[in-house]
């Protein structure tokens, strides 16, 4: 008997995940994020328990990238195994895949230091996006730190210890299940570098001339950090995880991943990228990927799972005469629009909501 989950815990407006696999009714777990502040006490914590009480070994934690909606519960749950040294209630990974900023787009440590000097100049004419962002840089540093301390091998087994989809070409075989990282590749990130020099230019410009009504109309749209994405496989079920990557770049790793038939590939279950923020995504890319599920993981901060996605995602199906099921973690004003505009008997869609008193939700699909 063989065993493919994904586990979507509450993250409110954050990512958790767990894939559950395994063979001979032995299941295994790998966790994908940790989700925002809170997270880790009420609903991942939970989680981790039950996989210690089954003594179910947790083979992976995955930090797809540095943001505090995916990072903080990592660092909560690394903080409690390092006070409970290792003998408490908690599974310990085998190993963190977690990439850096510094070794991914601030290679030559010449972006944080401009970040964190434009902020403490002009901390008022920061966005909360941008602010987050430079947080987050130092809690990626924070949590491998952590991971060290903790004796938790880092990026184990990448070459130049980097999750890349140029470098790890095969899957990553796990029992049952083939990882294939996807994204990030060395284009993407040589990309985004040249996106972040050139948001630092125009907001150090802005704020050395003083002028505050410049500075307050200033473009401060952060660029996109640099999310591990995957696609899981086991027993012929298929699963692509997204991280808040952006869909031209996972195009690009896809075809790197040699996934891609004609330009297009068909998955069981799609986590939507960013939390189904239009800003990350568009309607072709729901044409030429497609799945049967898709998982938004938002509370509607931040207009997240944007209306645009899911009628998007609606359209594409119903174009392709596709059935398809729409999963989301809470019942959101865009949720609440997308269902009166797009009814499911009209669209072909079925649409299911994470109840309020659950602490997480399986979708199997062994």
């Amino acid at each position: 008997m063989t065993v493919l989950k994904l586990h979507v815990v509450q993250a409110e407006f954050g990512d958790c995940l767990f894939l559950e696999y395994g063979s001979g009714g032995n299941s295994k777990f790998i966790l994908i994020d940790g989700g925002p502040a809170d997270i880790y006490p009420l609903h991942l914590k939970q989680f981790l328990e039950s996989i210690r009480q089954q003594s179910s070994p947790l083979e992976a934690a995955v930090l797809s990238h540095s943001d505090a909606d995916h990072i903080t519960g990592l660092l909560d749950y690394f903080s409690d195994l390092q006070t409970s040294g290792g003998a408490g209630s908690l599974p310990r990974p085998a190993v963190l895949w977690h990439n850096s900023f510094s070794k991914t787009i601030d290679v030559n440590n010449a972006l944080a230091p401009r970040m964190q000097t434009l902020q403490a100049q002009s901390p008022q004419a920061f966005s909360a996006d941008s602010g987050i962002a430079i947080h987050g840089v130092g809690e990626g540093n924070a949590l491998r730190l952590k991971a060290l301390q903790l004796n938790i091998p880092l990026n184990d087994g990448f070459p130049n210890s980097l999750v890349l989809a140029d470098t790890a070409p095969n899957p990553i075989s796990f029992d049952n299940l083939e990882l294939h990282v996807v994204g990030p590749t060395q284009e993407d990130l040589d990309e985004l570098r040249q996106e972040w020099d050139d948001w630092l230019n125009e907001h150090e410009d802005a704020i050395n001339s003083g002028n505050p009504f410049v500075m307050a109309n200033s473009d401060r749209s952060v660029p996109n950090l640099s999310s591990i994405m995957l696609y899981a496989k086991a027993d012929g079920k298929t699963i692509l995880l997204t991280g808040d990557g952006r869909s031209d770049h996972l195009l690009n790793g896809l075809e790197t991943a040699g996934l891609l038939q004609n330009g297009k590939l068909h998955v069981d279950v799609l986590k939507l990228m960013h939390h189904g923020s239009d800003r990350n995504v568009t309607k072709t890319f729901f044409k030429k990927v497609t799945a049967d599920t898709y998982v938004a993981s938002a509370n509607g901060r931040d207009d997240n799972p944007d209306l645009a996605t899911l009628i998007w995602i609606a359209e594409a199906a119903q174009e392709q005469q596709r059935e398809i099921t729409i999963f989301v973690t809470n019942d959101t004003p865009s949720v609440a629009s997308f269902k009166e505009q797009y009814p499911p008997a009209e669209y072909g869609y079925k649409l299911k909501i994470m109840p309020k008193t659950k602490h997480s939700l399986a979708l199997d699909l062994a």
